[in-house]
């Protein structure tokens, strides 16, 4: 082997290496996870694929409660793995500086209203007819083991 093709290894080796730790680091995160914020087709969704919903009352740029859930909760690949097999999840926020378009600032009031929401975070499980299940009011330690613990889905199903 001639010395040149040890010269070019040495210097692709590395970007390689780059290349494979970037992917890992992809895959670790999980799937995107897809919030909607029409209610009415989340509701639609999950009526469909007999899926629960997953409310999120959320202030999403001032709340520091809702922003750590995000953090070690909504980030995490396992989390992202459970909700896509069982979840329609919905992200009803309430920014103070963010956009929001009227109606979905509109249709969040009235579903605050409605699910009479005292604070944030509040997260709200609903089967896939629309009843409420249970409802967690605040942050929740314990990351994405003990929030899918909390939401009690392990083994089941909708018919």
């Amino acid at each position: 082997m001639n010395l040149n093709y040890f010269s070019r290894l040495r210097v692709a080796l590395p970007a390689v290496g780059l290349a494979l730790m970037l992917s890992a680091a992809t895959s670790m995160r999980g799937a995107e996870l897809s919030w909607r914020t029409d209610f009415a087709q989340a509701s639609q969704e999950a009526a469909q694929q007999h899926k629960y919903m997953l409310l999120d009352f959320t202030g999403s740029d001032w709340c520091p409660w809702c922003i750590k859930m995000d953090k070690e909760v909504f980030s995490q690949s396992q989390f992202s793995t459970f909700a896509l097999k069982n979840l329609i999840l919905v992200k009803l926020d309430f920014p103070r500086k963010a956009p929001q378009s009227p109606a979905e600032k509109s249709q969040n009031q009235d579903l605050a209203k409605k699910y009479a929401i005292e604070g944030f975070p509040t997260y709200i499980l609903l089967d896939s007819n629309g009843k409420e299940v249970r409802r967690q009011v605040g942050y929740l330690q314990g990351g994405a083991t003990a929030f899918i613990d909390w939401l009690g889905l392990s083994g089941q199903g909708q018919g």
